[in-house]
């Protein structure tokens, strides 16, 4: 058991077990890059309210940068007896540097040296998966570029109801994630507000000066409140709850990825690249990407609840209980970000098969609210047209047809309004070319979604 840095009070070593326990060095080493660069942060702002000297200040800063060369090139063994990233650091820092080493630690705690840390972490995380879902979003829109007169059957309870183009069902993915790309950059305010200084919770009798280390560090503000600032963990939790809506956001698609390649469906092909076979069964193909990326939804939503049980208890300040706040949060970030990757590379290797997806049109009444919307426009109340196409309907089941097989003598058994002209309204390109209203699957309307979004992207 080693001697430790906060051991001065107590006169028995810690017991081993206690020790594994109590580490969270295999979790939070990942953090080393940004517990080096709030330090050297910190070591300048000693330097510059003379706190420390300047010279001190080199020798500290170089220290520090030899501690991160010797963390990259795997020269530093990690150990459960030195518990954590900020303390492993520490120690390294000694043996480079000798006692001033020991200066580091001046006026500030590891409750606020932790919360800068993931800080300083989940700022560069956040604007990576901004931009990976950014990336998406272009895979959405190209996809939708490319097939924009594409037509499929649209649902409601995945029953077929109207026709829609597949380019406008792309779209609705593209606004989705748009919404997820707003909610982290809302939440990345929140996140980028600078705690060290606060110390372990009431702040330090040393003459910090907190705005200096903030603009050393780039972030927006400094927070406000010492207690607030070591025990926050709000910033977490929001930014899980923005990823969990996202990978659910990714688990709906891939719900609908799977379907469409089925036999059943046949709307698409997916790469090989991006499927596998079965072990007894020679014939499959597997869309196990998306069936991944749809389990693993699960996997974030449960970060989510484990962060939000975590905090709901907690009395102020710090609490050892945060420790866990790492594991469901590096978790949710790597989750996403490889989910966001793989999708963005697999929807550039899928093949639509319009004519599947057109003919799935063609059966199933697609055209009955058409139907009634052409008896609107012949002067009927919705309500009675409604009830006349339903019982059209009726009539067809009992014949085995669909809607555009009805002869006129059949529709005028229904209704005196009906004429000729019937079959043109109930024609499936006619259905998408009334879809007028703003932000409907009409032609036009969806060209000019495609275009806007295009531009927003910078896409051509």
């Amino acid at each position: 058991m080693s001697e430790k840095l906060w051991g001065g009070r107590f006169s028995l070593g810690t017991d081993e077990l206690v020790e594994e326990f109590n580490a969270s060095i295999d979790v939070d080493k990942r953090l080393y890059t940004s517990d080096i660069e709030g330090s050297i942060a910190h070591v300048k702002m000693m330097a510059n309210e003379s706190i420390i000297l300047q010279d001190e200040a080199k020798t500290l800063i170089f220290g520090l940068e030899e501690v991160r060369k010797k963390i990259e090139n795997n020269e530093i063994t990690f150990s459960a007896s030195l518990e954590d990233i900020h303390m492993h650091i520490e120690d390294a820092l000694g043996k480079v540097v000798g006692d001033v080493g020991k200066k580091l630690h001046t006026g500030r705690s590891r409750n606020d040296q932790v919360a800068l840390d993931v800080r300083i972490y989940l700022k560069k995380e956040t604007r990576i998966i901004i931009d990976l879902l950014t990336g998406f979003q272009k895979s959405l829109v190209r996809m939708a570029q490319n097939h924009q007169d594409v037509i499929m059957p649209g649902y409601t309870h995945l029953q077929r109801a109207q026709p829609v183009l597949f380019s406008h069902h792309m779209m609705a993915y593209y606004e989705m994630f748009k919404r997820d790309i707003d909610r982290f950059e809302d939440c990345f305010k929140r996140i980028d507000v600078m705690p060290l200084g606060a110390a372990a919770l009431a702040g330090t009798t040393y003459p910090l000066n907190r705005e200096f280390t903030r603009q050393v560090l780039s972030f927006a503000k400094v927070s406000d409140n010492s207690i607030d600032s070591v025990s926050d963990r709000d910033f977490v939790m929001e930014f899980i709850s923005h990823a969990s809506i996202a990978m659910i956001h990714f688990s709906r698609l891939s719900e609908e990825m799977v379907l469409w390649s089925s036999s059943e469906f046949s709307f698409i092909s997916i790469s090989d690249a991006f499927t596998t076979g079965s072990s007894i069964m020679p014939q499959k193909k597997n869309p196990d990407v998306a069936e991944l990326v749809r389990g693993k939804t699960g996997r974030v939503l449960g970060n989510l609840i484990t962060i939000l049980t975590l905090m709901k208890s907690l009395p102020l300040a710090y609490n050892k209980d945060m420790q866990e706040d790492k594991e469901p949060l590096f978790d949710t970030v790597d989750t996403l970000k490889i989910c966001t990757d793989v999708y963005t590379r697999m929807f550039g290797n899928i093949t639509i098969h319009k004519d599947r997806m057109y003919a799935a049109c063609t059966k199933g009444f697609l055209n009955a609210t058409d139907l009634a919307d052409y008896l609107v426009s012949k002067g009927m109340t919705f309500r009675k047209a409604h009830s006349i196409s339903g019982k059209a309907v009726a009539l067809c089941l009992d014949q085995g047809k669909e809607l555009n097989d009805m002869t006129i003598e059949e529709f005028k058994t229904l209704s005196e309004l009906i004429e000729k002209d019937v079959y043109g309204f109930i024609e499936i390109d006619k259905m998408i070319s009334r879809r007028i209203s703003y932000g409907g699957t009409g032609y036009d309307n969806v060209r000019k979604a495609v275009l806007k979004a295009a531009g927003e992207l910078g896409l051509k």
